[in-house]
């Protein structure tokens, strides 16, 4: 079976072929209900419609965007018509239109912007809007009654009875529901009313039950993904409103706002620039072109939906939503649905599998049933006189044939995959992990390597300023002592020159809030610096307007640091240049002496220097330096110095590691993930901070990015397997690392990032996981799964989710090819050797819901245990239905088919049973000890090696309701609807004889799992640097 399904129903879980989807939908045989089934899967049709659609437009706007040609804007200008206010404009208070206002970006016509709009300043008088304090909040309501909502177009939800008209498509449905009116009419014709309906009608309720509570299933499971899908899009820009700056959903964006743009965001609707420095533009999710566009005041036009490469700046918002390039493009994007995952693939695979036997066990049924009915009809010589009660015998045979088809065929098998995937990530989503890709749940199950962050992620990103060097002396920096304690500590005029190093060169903002508090805005390390400057000058404002800027160069992970270019109020210009400390000391040949000079810097200072800094490391404290230039101050001076700078001061900033992060570290050490630090940071501080997370261990190893990339891939492959932390890493380190640990090391690797530049090993990596609050847009787009709180123990719950996803679909795959096994054997060894089948179609159904519908909400939602994190990762190409697996599904079936098959045969002397009911009853009996040992089986199957398969089951309340419920509607059909589903009422000693042999599967199950297993063929023993090795199964594992 294994070699089947791995040659047609393996795909990638990430950016799987073309190819490898169409074989395994070419290999589907068989299905019973298409619509239903293949719901969670990729239209490929549609997708490839919507692909051209995408191009189509993408080749307009290249044309719009890059080959714009005079006579295009004459020909435009003589051909457009002014658009005239309307009534309702005009009594908003706006002097443009809303397409007018969309046009202007669309056209990316700048002389018409200029000469007929006045540029941004007349384009804000038009749309009545401060360019200094943007829109005011109470205007909001009716901007977007004007120049509407940014939202795009969505499909709407599909009601309720659009599942349901889904789940009747079943083609065996359809042929049992037309079988169950012919009998229904011959019945009442022959038995009169109301005797001859009980049979169709029986089979006709029990088909409505099927279908409502599968459409109740799959409704709710759109619901969850709906809700997911809008947290998705939920992305929150910084604008200014009423004179502050602030945080807003994407979603309540207006024009006329001023938005913030930095590395890494995306333009969250079109709009016109205002300033900024550097600012670069990745157009190519609308364009296709990859080439980056510089934006400035030659080129204002900023399109949604776009990324923001390098630099940063402010813009105007011009129009939003449907109005945009983007909105229009995002309608073709949603084509074709998502990539099915490899699980759901591979369980249609074992449903194809399943089925093909099921519909020869079927027709041979059938052709049995008919064979021996006939052979009896000419023995007692009525093979030619033929009545209505005989048609209805060979439709009721028909009847069975094709239940046991709706039986055999386990289409709910791919579709519990998508059940236990929507419930992962609905708690994952209350655990504050966002699943883009689907598969990523299933995937994150069996990742063996975590490459983390180290800030943020292993720490909790407050980070405060504890020590400063300076002066030649390192100072403690108390929070206790105020600034003017510090002040006497550090000479005025070298304090003014940090003070202007801090205040000048940053990307941050002080603002006041509605409380008067003062709040910073910006990332957790200039928040750092910032607080530490304003302990000695309160007034930020007043310092900052001081001078002018005359270009910035934001902090990137490649540089590893930020420089800025100011006119100081004196007339000079001066370079301010942070970051990284063995970066910019690298870049300083002076430093500033305690009278504020600059003065020669010697072998002897750069060692202390040095020192100090290794000093700050080893402390945990992410160190800092800050330096200044004088630069001569020529007409067109716009390049800042890359040399010959004098050191301010080295500051060293604490940010503690994370509560409950060792414990997380250790949690997956038992697990079989190995855990590495990949970090910019100092590799002092990461090894600091490694050890007291429990990463890095005494045979460990530590090494530096640059020394890394320097290494041939022989010795990075001979050195990764001890390697736990990389420190002053390039992004490049990060993606070389992950692809030697994927295609070198076959490990399932999960990598962690927050900046543009991460996009690459995020794509390259098994599971991409982004922060959420530290995460760039470009990094959340390119990761499988966001990260909300930033936290490594969410990450840990990512894991065990993932795992207990994948241990659920196989609990629930032993489950019903137990049922399948069972259910086809008996029906078809008693049609052989009585003639007729002992489960009848109403009760077949009922069984089909039990291990289908049921089954799925039962086992395949059961919430992660301990346990699962004590046993090691799911390798690459493992047999999906494991021997443990096999042994469990055999041993019960053996025990099933053994009892119901006395009982069948032997079953009326066992019981005495006598008198003219003993067929029903008997019947009715096997019917009822049947369905009991599939619910212990249920039971048995909550976990496949240990003995105690009650642990936890009476927390999980969807599994006790389906259990309860299944029991409950057992005890009514067996005494309440007999005439509908064929029963009797049973005395107490049938039905306590009933559970008593369905509770000994329990005692089977403990049998079953003290019987060794031999691990299987393609399980590899992962052995990790705690020592950790797999765990055995058999009776130790018991």
């Amino acid at each position: 079976m294994e070699k089947y399904l791995r040659k047609n129903f393996d795909v990638q879980p990430k950016n799987p072929s073309e190819e490898a989807l169409r074989r395994w939908r070419s290999a589907v045989w068989l299905v019973k209900n298409p619509r239903r089934r293949f719901r969670m899967v990729a239209d490929l049709v549609k997708r490839a419609e919507g692909e051209r659609k995408r191009l189509k437009i993408q080749e307009k706007m290249r044309v719009a965007l890059y080959v714009q040609k005079a006579a295009l804007h004459f020909i435009d200008g003589v051909s457009r018509a002014e658009h005239k206010l309307s009534e309702e404009v005009m009594q908003a208070g706006f002097s443009i239109e809303p397409e007018e206002l969309a046009y202007v970006v669309r056209s990316h016509n700048i002389k018409s912007c200029r000469e007929q709009h006045g540029g941004v300043d007349g384009l804000a008088r038009k749309v009545s809007v401060s360019l200094k304090d943007g829109v005011v909040s109470s205007d909001i309501p009716l901007r977007q009654k004007i120049f509407g909502i940014n939202r795009f177009a969505e499909k709407p939800s599909r009601p309720f009875l659009m599942f349901v008209w889904e789940a009747l498509q079943d083609l065996t449905l359809i042929i049992l529901m037309v079988c169950a009116v012919v009998s229904l009419g011959v019945g009442i014709a022959t038995e009169g009313w109301p005797k001859g309906m009980y049979d169709g009608l029986g089979i006709i309720l029990c088909i409505f039950l099927v279908v409502f509570v599968t459409a109740i299933s799959d409704y709710k499971q759109s619901l969850q993904f709906k809700d997911l899908d809008k947290e998705k899009k939920n992305i929150m820009v910084q604008v200014t409103r009423d004179g502050s700056r602030k945080k807003v959903s994407i979603h309540d964006l207006v024009v006329g706002d001023i938005v913030h743009l930095s590395i890494g965001d995306q333009v969250p609707a079109d709009g016109l620039f205002m300033s900024g420095y550097n600012l670069c533009i990745d157009e190519s999710s609308l364009s296709g072109e990859s080439e980056p566009v510089s934006i400035d005041n030659t080129r204002p036009f900023l399109l949604s939906g776009t990324k923001v490469q390098d630099g940063s700046g402010k813009m105007m918002v011009m129009s939003v939503g449907m109005r945009t390039e983007w909105g229009r493009l995002m309608v073709t994007l949603s084509e074709g649905g998502d990539d099915e995952t490899p699980l759901q693939v591979k369980l249609n695979g074992v449903a194809t599998i399943i089925g093909k036997f099921g519909l020869a066990f079927s027709v041979v049924t059938f052709l049995v049933l008919t064979t021996r009915f006939i052979v009896v009809k000419a023995i007692h010589n009525e093979i030619t006189r033929w009545s209505i009660s005989d048609g209805l015998n060979l439709l009721n045979f028909f009847a069975i044939a094709v239940t046991i088809l709706v039986v055999a065929v386990p289409e709910g098998l791919p579709l519990a995959v998508t059940l236990s995937l929507a419930f992962a990530m609905k708690k994952l989503m209350d655990d504050r992990a966002l699943v883009r890709h689907l598969s990523a749940c299933e995937t994150m199950g069996s990742a063996s390597c975590i490459c983390t962050d180290k800030t943020g992620t292993l720490t909790t990103n407050h980070m405060v300023v504890t020590k400063v060097w300076i002066c030649g002396e390192a100072k403690v920096v108390e929070r206790k002592r105020n600034g003017n304690v510090l002040k006497s500590l550090i000479p005025e005029r070298v304090l003014s020159i940090l003070l202007d190093s801090i205040f000048q060169n940053t990307n941050s903002e002080v603002v006041r809030g509605k409380d008067g508090k003062t709040n910073i805005l910006g990332s957790p390390t200039e928040t750092a610096l910032l607080e530490f400057g304003l302990l000695f000058q309160g007034d930020y404002s007043a310092h900052c307007n001081e001078s002018n800027i005359i270009k910035i160069e934001p902090f990137n992970s490649v540089k590893k640091k930020m420089s800025i270019l100011v006119a100081l109020p004196s007339g000079g210009v001066r370079a301010f240049c942070k970051g990284a400390s063995e970066t910019i000391l690298s870049m300083c040949d002076k430093i500033v002496n305690k009278n504020g000079e600059s003065v020669s810097l010697s072998e002897e200072q750069r060692k202390s220097i040095t020192n100090a800094i290794n000093g700050f490391a080893c402390e945990a404290l992410r160190t800092l330096c800050m330096a200044f230039k004088e630069v001569e101050n020529t007409p067109n001076v716009d390049t800042i110095p890359v040399n010959d700078y004098t050191l301010i001061a080295v500051v060293g900033i604490k940010d503690p590691v994370r509560p409950g992060v060792r414990e997380a570290v250790q949690t997956c050490l038992a697990a079989g993930i190995t855990i590495r630090m990949v970090t910019g940071d100092n590799i002092n501080t990461a090894k600091a901070i490694a050890r007291e997370c429990g990463i890095l261990t005494n045979d460990g190893v530590a090494i530096e990015g640059s020394d890394f990339r320097d290494k041939s891939p022989q010795e990075m492959k001979d050195i990764i397997p001890r390697l736990q932390v990389m420190a002053r890493s390039l992004p490049l380190d990060k993606h070389k690392l992950v692809t030697m640990l994927r295609n070198e090391l076959r490990e399932v690797v999960a990598v962690t990032g927050d900046g543009t530049n991460d996009a690459p090993a995020l794509h390259e990596a098994d599971i991409g996981l982004a922060m959420g609050i530290a995460g760039t847009e470009v990094a959340k787009e390119n990761a499988d799964v966001v990260i909300m709180d930033d936290n490594f123990t969410t990450i840990v719950k990512v894991a065990r989710w993932g795992r207990a996803v994948y241990i659920n679909i196989q609990k629930f795959v032993q489950f019903q090819l137990t049922v399948n096994i069972v259910a086809l054997m008996t029906n078809f060894v008693s049609a052989c050797a009585s003639g007729s089948a002992p489960l009848t179609t109403v009760q077949l159904l009922w069984v089909n819901m039990i291990m289908d519908t049921l089954g799925a909400l039962a086992l395949a939602t059961e919430p992660p245990n301990d346990g699962l994190m004590k046993r090691p990762p799911v390798g690459r190409n493992v047999n999906f239905i494991t021997r443990v697996m096999w042994r469990n599904i055999i041993g019960q079936s053996i025990y099933q088919l053994a009892v119901l098959g006395v009982l069948t045969f032997d079953g009326k002397r066992l019981f005495k049973l006598n008198g003219s009911d003993s067929t029903d009853v008997l019947n009715t009996f096997i019917f009822n000890t049947f369905v009991f040992c599939q619910v212990f089986n249920e039971i048995n199957s909550r976990d496949m090696e240990k003995i105690n398969i009650f642990c936890g089951m009476f927390s999980s309340w969807i599994f006790m309701i389906v259990m309860v419920s299944t029991v409950t509607f057992q005890v009514v059909i067996v005494e309440l609807l007999g005439n509908f589903a064929d029963t009797v009422p049973l005395s107490w000693e049938l039905w306590l004889a009933s559970v008593s042999i369905g509770a000994v599967s329990l005692l089977v199950g403990v049998v079953l799992k003290c019987i060794p297993v031999a691990p299987d063929k393609n399980a590899a023993t992962i052995k990790h640097h705690d020592g950790y090795e797999s765990i055995p199964s058999g009776p130790d594992m018991a």
